[in-house]
């Protein structure tokens, strides 16, 4: 068995072409979506955040949102870029989003990705302390973050409060118990996903990667995914890990679907560059099931992840995004093990 959802990046424009046009369309579809895909049998909704961009931007009133609307599908994020947030009010968003859906929420972090403005993170109040840069910021975030969702109180109380205080100092609220196991940081190479099981998170990992070994990205991706659960039986921690990776997977089983996708069937891997280095993006997977099967069944790091995030083209609409999540729970994944 494998889990299996989805990854919108929430697009709009108000292209006649696309199915979503506004920021409202974006948000409102991103809850029918996960509706759907909890009806049809899938594990998880996940939103990727930008800013400065016509894509989902503040995760935590729509993942709340979802949360309300639904009772067994994960929720998260693939992820939230570290350099913009205060960790503290980070922590009482996630909290609460994660006792509106019942200790459902699966959130996703990370430095973050090239955005649309140069240092977008110091319009939000955020500079690098002297002597460090944004990525070493993104982390420093990320350890107060993990410490104050353990729930441990640390603020000193005021002797006189407006309402009485509990004894001793205070935590963060609303406190969600458990919270603190469902993060994942999403790495983009082998030595970051090191550090990731170090710090005790759980491990995403997209469809590209910061480096290039020469080897095709699915088996650097499942390199990168076993010098993780290296790292983690290393730093002793007590529970299992979890890893997840995102793909491009179209099934064609209709003329629509074959409009659309049917130039990506010779899809291959892409070698480029991204913030002055080498990287390695992922194919994307579209033909006929029995195609797929045969195609995505030699996938090594699909066989050692978990979970499996299907990266979406949201602006075709919500019943079209619904279909193709049918597609591959019904006619992919059951002949390869993962239903």
């Amino acid at each position: 068995m494998k889990k299996i959802g989805f990854l919108s990046f929430g697009h709009w424009t108000p292209s006649p072409h696309s199915q979503t046009r506004s920021a409202s369309d974006a948000l409102l579809q991103s809850i029918d979506l996960a509706v759907a895909a909890e009806e049809l049998g899938a594990d998880g909704a996940f939103f990727r955040v930008h800013h400065f961009a016509s894509q989902l931007s503040s995760p935590f009133p729509l993942l709340a949102a979802i949360g309300a609307k639904t009772s067994r599908i994960e929720i998260g994020t693939a992820v939230i870029d570290m350099r913009y947030e205060n960790p503290l009010y980070m922590a009482e968003d996630a909290g609460a989003a994660d006792l509106i859906s019942g200790g459902r929420l699966q959130l996703g972090i990370s430095r973050g990705s090239p955005e649309q403005v140069i240092d977008g993170f110091r319009y939000f109040g955020h500079e690098p302390a002297d002597g460090s840069d944004h990525a070493a910021m993104a982390r420093e975030n990320t350890g107060v973050f993990l410490e104050v969702i353990k729930g441990e109180g640390f603020a000193q109380p005021n002797p006189r409060p407006m309402f009485p205080n509990p004894p001793g100092l205070l935590r963060i609220e609303p406190h969600s118990p458990g919270l603190r196991d469902r993060i994942w940081w999403g790495a983009g190479n082998r030595n970051t996903a090191e550090w990731t099981a170090e710090q005790g998170m759980n491990l995403m990992s997209s469809t590209l990667l910061t480096e290039d070994t020469g080897v095709p990205f699915h088996q650097l991706q499942a390199e990168q995914i076993q010098r993780f659960r290296d790292a983690w039986k290393i730093a002793g921690h007590q529970r299992e890990p979890r890893v997840s990776v995102s793909r491009s997977i179209f099934p064609i089983v209709s003329d629509q679907d074959r409009m659309y996708f049917g130039r990506e069937t010779d899809s291959e891997d892409q070698v480029g560059y991204l913030d002055g280095g080498a990287a390695r993006f992922g194919k994307s997977y579209a033909g006929e099931p029995d195609k797929l099967v045969k195609e995505l069944a030699v996938d090594e790091a699909i066989a050692a992840a978990d979970t499996l995030l299907l990266t979406i083209p949201n602006q075709l609409g919500v019943d079209y995004n619904a279909h193709v999540l049918d597609s591959v729970l019904r006619h992919v994944a059951p002949d390869l093990g993962w239903r």
